[in-house]
């Protein structure tokens, strides 16, 4: 947590901001929010401190369905599920998985200088800033959920647990099939758990979301 709080911290402190000037919340739900979120952040919990978390989770002044669909409308950015995306192992065997809790952003794929990155916290400047400076090259951002962006790091946790453990192996799939138990929602599944807008083609097999042309 020490090495990731200044980002995380920066992370959640933009993404406020631009909640606020776009709208999207209150300045005093924002600063209650700030406030729990600091409680949050000195249990070292990077699973649980997020900003974006409290607002939705807890004080139920967002929903993240009208946050994608101002990320779809406004910025043009598409969404994916990860939940239905087979991400290559290469990716997978070496993410860095608290820089993407801190960040609430996974890179999923590449193609050249293009780099494939999910987020649910699109708006926060210091992410996108981060993942830039962190992959190189230029990045194709794709809007989720913190669900998926939380399912999928579980299910990559515990394959990078399985590998260590029989160092040489593969890992395993990340398809379609969640990893035996199950992972753990961030958050108390409510009815504040949006329904995706439509999703980016799913699947190795399929076309990759679309290069700039």
């Amino acid at each position: 947590m020490s090495e990731y709080r200044p980002l995380l911290m920066r992370s959640n402190r933009l993404l406020g901001s631009a909640l606020i000037e776009h709208n999207l919340v209150k300045f005093e739900d924002l600063e209650a929010a700030n406030e729990r979120l600091l409680e949050i952040a000195t249990t070292g919990d990077l699973r649980r401190s997020s900003v974006l978390s409290v607002l939705v989770y807890e004080k139920k002044v967002l929903t993240e369905e009208a946050l994608l669909h101002h990320v779809v409308d406004d910025h043009g950015v598409s969404v994916i599920d990860l939940r239905t995306y087979d991400v290559p192992e290469a990716i997978r065997r070496d993410l860095d998985l608290e820089a993407c809790w801190a960040t609430w952003s996974v890179p999923f794929d590449h193609e050249e200088d293009f780099h494939f990155v999910a987020t649910a916290y699109y708006l926060s400047s210091a992410v996108r800033s981060f993942w830039e400076k962190k992959l190189g090259g230029q990045i194709i951002w794709q809007a989720t959920t913190m669900d998926v962006i939380a399912d999928f790091i579980d299910r990559t946790q515990l394959e990078q647990t399985a590998a260590n453990k029989n160092y040489g192996r593969p890992l395993a799939s990340s398809g379609r099939t969640a990893a035996p138990g199950g992972s753990v929602s961030p958050f108390p599944m409510t009815d504040t758990t949006p329904s995706l807008p439509p999703m980016s083609p799913a699947g190795r097999n399929s076309p990759r979301p679309p290069l700039p042309t």
